[in-house]
């Protein structure tokens, strides 16, 4: 299991992740640093545990707005979803019907023709 080694509020952790997940864990860590420090710049000298809390209660509270939102979309993502797959069953059926229908045509079309042959050789018409 890959370790990475992260700064947080002047700190440096060493951090274990998935194989892959080295570069997603140090921004992660940036950001919480970030965060920790806009905090630090807004309140000043409050102390790291106080300024630690401050930020992970920032993110907890953007993780519920997020989720909350997420959850308000559900129904309107599922209706969205029925209303693609009406669609394609509907131009699956007008695709259908408009194959019938020039397949139909054709048919017309070839038994006109063959009706025109015959009418022009029963004349004794030379046919070309």
């Amino acid at each position: 299991m890959p370790q990475v080694n992260v700064t947080i509020n002047g700190r440096s952790f060493r951090m274990a992740c998935e194989d892959g997940e080295e570069a997603h864990l140090l921004r992660l860590a940036e950001d919480l640093d970030q965060r920790i420090a806009r905090l630090r710049t807004r309140f000043g000298e409050i102390g790291d545990t106080r300024l630690t809390v401050m930020a992970a209660l920032t993110l907890a509270d953007e993780l519920a707005e997020t989720k909350d939102k997420l959850q308000r979309l559900e129904p309107e993502l599922t209706a969205l979803q029925d209303a693609s797959a009406v669609s394609a069953d509907r131009a699956q059926n007008t695709q259908g019907a408009v194959a019938a229908a020039l397949n139909a045509a054709a048919e017309r079309i070839e038994g006109i023709t063959r009706r025109l042959n015959q009418t022009v050789g029963d004349a004794g018409v030379p046919m070309g």
